[in-house]
């Protein structure tokens, strides 16, 4: 792995930027820090010059000058930098402050100068200038070695603490980015391995703790839907090559018959009729593929309003009661009171009950029964139940039933492609409505079957399907 990867990683980068804010951070305490410091300092340094002014200014007058004078004091040794007395011409009379101040005013107010003594380097003081007895000015004044000291004292702190915690944060974010640049490419190689066409290949996801976990079980949920329907393709690719190849084959050999020319005209005319019906079961699983595929594609949501169920139900009741009838089937239609409205496509959800009452009445022996039910439910959804008495489907096959072209072995007798419940299936999924299958009665030899579609409530269905 190349040190350069590691410094252009997300983390390091964030890593980066919290040292970043971690600098302005200090640098902004130290700031505020300094600031009330300094202003601390000047608040007791103005009330120790007028405190002191105030104590000498009551002193007689050869008492002030020798204290002056000699720093006779403690204050005047410890606290005032520096004392003096002058005339009120400006002249010196006793003191170590030789010269007037430039910019000193005597009124009563502490002053911040710059004094310049002859021999030493000017430096800045606190000056503080009253008028005493003898008509005398007393000038006292303090320096602010004590700010320099504490601004040097903060400065280091923040060195020694700044410094080493930068380094560390520094160091954390290399070893987190080379963790996750190793996370990175073992994703990237298991996605090398899919590409090679390892479709069972997974990303290493984890417990899916932390956003790259998580980002990758979604990863391979979304591989596994892939392989799922890359299974579907090509088990309908199968399917469908077998389903067409042998009406094909049925009409390629008539054809053959009736190139021979040993035919009469009768039996050219079925050769071709048959042929004719052969090619329109081809076609007619050409149709429904494309129906499907259309219909996957949630091309048809934008045709959606709210329908009546039961006014649905009773047109299809209407049209396939006359076929019912034919197969002497009872076919009954159990209405709920009131409309049952649902969010939807009514020219599909015709479909939909065509074909599943179509395919009740396929598998239902004469004598028996189909019944039709809606029922709204409480939550504002609706339900849709078709029940009959005929073979029934078994619960290991309640979920391939919807997959296409598949037929279980008892139904193979039964014309049709196996298309049909998966035209179903594709169109409940475009309207979000959930599909169950299960048992009409407790009947061993025919238990029928139950088909029920739960309807949302209209506002969620109005929602694109996940």
């Amino acid at each position: 792995m190349h040190p350069g990867e590691v410094l252009r990683t997300a983390t390091f980068r964030l890593t980066l930027a919290v040292v970043v804010a971690m600098i302005g951070t200090a640098a902004l305490q130290f700031a505020v820090g300094y600031s009330q410091t300094k202003a601390f300092e000047f608040r007791r340094t103005d009330a120790l010059l007028h405190r002191e002014a105030a104590l000498l200014a009551r002193e007689p007058q050869q008492d002030l000058e020798h204290k002056i004078s000699e720093r006779a004091t403690d204050d005047l040794r410890v606290v005032i930098n520096q004392a003096a007395l002058f005339d009120t011409l400006h002249h010196h009379i006793a003191g170590d402050l030789r010269t007037w101040p430039e910019g000193l005013a005597v009124d009563g107010h502490v002053h911040e100068l710059t004094v310049r003594p002859n021999e030493d380097a000017p430096y800045v003081l606190r000056i503080l200038a009253v008028p005493v007895a003898g008509d005398r000015v007393l000038v006292l004044g303090r320096g602010l070695h004590m700010i320099a000291e504490w601004r040097l004292m903060m400065r280091h702190s923040l060195l020694v603490s700044i410094v080493p915690t930068v380094l560390f944060a520094l160091l954390c974010g290399i070893v987190l980015s080379h963790r996750a640049l190793g996370r990175v490419a073992r994703m990237h190689e298991a996605i090398d391995r899919i590409m090679d066409g390892d479709l069972h290949e997974r990303l290493p996801a984890g417990r899916q703790r932390d956003e790259m976990q998580r980002l990758a079980g979604s990863v391979n949920r979304m591989l596994d839907r892939l392989e799922h329907l890359m299974g579907e393709i090509r088990d309908v690719g199968n399917d469908i090559a077998h389903d067409l190849r042998t009406p094909l084959a049925r009409v390629r050999a008539r054809l053959d018959r009736a190139q021979a020319g040993t035919l009469s005209a009768d039996d050219l005319r079925t050769v071709i009729a048959r042929a004719i019906d052969d090619l329109d079961q081809c076609f007619s699983i050409i149709t429904a593929l494309l129906r499907i595929g259309e219909i996957e594609n949630a091309r048809r949501r934008v045709g959606f309003s709210l329908v009546d169920l039961n006014e649905i139900a009773a047109d299809i009741v209407d049209l396939y009661e006359p076929i019912a009838e034919t197969r002497q089937i009872r076919l009954e239609f159990l209405a709920a009171p009131g409309p049952v409205p649902v969010h939807g496509d009514r020219d599909l959800l015709i479909e939909v009950l065509a074909n599943l009452i179509d395919n009740a009445l396929k598998f239902t022996d004469p004598g028996g029964d189909v019944t039709l039910a809606t029922f709204p439910e409480t939550q504002g959804g609706a339900r849709l139940e078709i029940a009959d008495t005929g073979i029934g489907i078994m619960p290991q096959e309640r979920q391939a039933v919807m997959n296409r072209f598949y037929r279980s072995d008892k139904s193979r007798h039964v014309p049709g492609s196996g298309l049909g419940l998966s035209l179903v299936s594709a169109i409940l999924r475009l309207h979000n409505a959930q599909l169950t299958i299960s048992n009409a009665r407790r009947h061993d030899a025919r238990p029928g079957a139950l088909f029920g579609v739960a309807f949302p409530p209209p506002a969620q269905a109005a929602a694109p399907p996940a």
